[in-house]
């Protein structure tokens, strides 16, 4: 069923897009992808958009040099010309600016793979690593002018195993990624996320209190 218009910002490969896409295939997801728009005209993801039908767009940021207001109005632009209601970035890997996230403040939501606020930034999963923790994983969370910063929606742990290293921790928090994006989009979309004093409240959610992750297992 056509639900809540999604647009989807991407600079690469767009894993994340593709769950995304495979969501939105099932005819009881509210929500759909309107467009898929990359700052890189030979960004992969692209072409997954494209063989699933969905309208793509490039605006090339090196085609605004030193006028990135420029360069976030034209995105702006053709996402409402698409109808855009709910923007999710994708693995989009430019650092958007005030203006352009209070623009869509409460309607941009981002993941990242940890467990924020642990870990914000780059190379999570071998810091969470060197960290020793023993668990790691991903965030949805609403996108705020600080980095990694912003409400949190979703968040999906997965234990950190004695021979890890940040490639099979990464791979193993990815298939979380997979996971927790859609379920995201999905509760927005059925109107059961609402941001009240910058925390996140689902309506219906009621957590197991007896489910626990305890690593190692006793």
């Amino acid at each position: 069923m056509a639900g809540l218009k999604v647009g989807v910002l991407i600079s690469g490969r767009g894993s994340n897009l593709q769950a995304l896409i495979d969501a939105a295939a099932d005819p009881d997801f509210p929500a759909e992808i309107a467009l898929v728009l990359s700052n890189k005209a030979d960004a992969a993801g692209l072409a997954r958009a494209a063989g699933a039908g969905i309208a793509t767009a490039v605006v090339d940021h090196r085609g605004f040099p030193g006028d990135k207001p420029a360069f976030e109005a034209a995105m702006d632009a053709r996402l409402r010309d698409a109808g855009v209601e709910l923007v999710c970035l994708a693995g989009f890997m430019r650092l958007l600016s005030p203006w352009f996230v209070d623009a869509w403040r409460d309607w941009m939501i981002n993941i990242h793979p940890s467990l924020l606020p642990a870990f914000k930034g780059l190379d999570t999963h071998q810091r969470a690593l060197d960290a020793g923790v023993r668990v790691h994983g991903c965030t949805v969370h609403y996108v705020r002018s600080e980095m990694d910063v912003g409400p949190i929606i979703v968040q999906a742990a997965v234990p950190v195993l004695p021979d890890d290293d940040a490639h099979a921790l990464a791979g193993r928090v990815l298939a979380q990624e997979h996971r927790a994006y859609p379920l995201a989009v999905r509760l927005i979309a059925e109107g059961r996320v609402r941001v009240e004093n910058e925390r996140v409240r689902v309506e219906g959610h009621a957590p197991d209190g007896a489910s626990v992750l305890l690593n190692p297992a006793p």
